[in-house]
């Protein structure tokens, strides 16, 4: 049965939603990958990064129910945590100057197969990502009453937030000069984004 109920739920989608319009080092493989080779250099990464959108959620929520179990109490200072995360990323966007993300040559290598490792390489091959999404699951979610079918909504929101977008992003880099335009707007959506960060930290406190 699941127990989360939908403004649960639908706050978290909107948190993901929002972190996926962060400019970040996938936002660029996606638009590298779609300038070199088209859409179909692009899906494979799409579909990498949410294999590994799928796994670090699913590890967090499993180590927390282990931690939670032995130390119950703890969950109040997991979501004043989840809380500090979110403003501290808010923060940090509106104040963040706007440079170039430069990648390696790996995660631009042309094929299928290259493509969905790299989009596995840019979330695997981050470990702070379990740190990451323990520090605001609590903010959201009843971490000690989760059942599995709970888990699997959530990696599954988790995924396929950020998958449809990078599609999407994807299939719009078809006309190269949105590249462009992209990198003269992110200081503006870094604002915007740091914005509705803070103001899910504030949902999450009084939530």
């Amino acid at each position: 049965m699941i127990t989360v109920t939908f403004a649960e739920i639908g706050l978290y989608a909107v948190a993901i939603f929002v972190l996926f319009l962060t400019p970040g080092p996938v936002w660029v493989a996606i638009m590298a990958r779609s300038l070199n080779d088209g859409f179909t250099g692009a899906w494979p990464l799409a579909l990498g990064v949410a294999v590994g959108d799928i796994m670090w959620p699913a590890l967090a929520l499993l180590t927390l129910g282990q931690i939670l179990a032995i130390h119950p109490d703890i969950f109040l200072w997991l979501r004043y945590g989840a809380v500090l995360v979110f403003l501290g990323m808010g923060i940090g966007l509106i104040l963040a100057q706007v440079n170039d993300i430069h990648l390696p040559r790996r995660l631009t290598l042309p094929g299928i197969l290259p493509g969905f490792l790299a989009g596995l390489l840019v979330i695997i091959g981050n470990p702070k990502a379990i740190l990451f999404y323990m520090g605001i699951l609590p903010g959201f979610f009843a971490v000690d009453a989760l059942t599995w079918r709970d888990i699997m909504l959530i990696c599954l929101v988790s995924a396929m937030i950020p998958f449809s977008g990078n599609i999407c992003l994807a299939l719009a880099l078809a006309q190269a000069a949105l590249s462009s335009r992209l990198a003269q707007s992110r200081r503006p959506i870094n604002i915007g984004t740091g914005i509705v960060l803070m103001l899910v930290a504030i949902a999450i406190l009084f939530g």
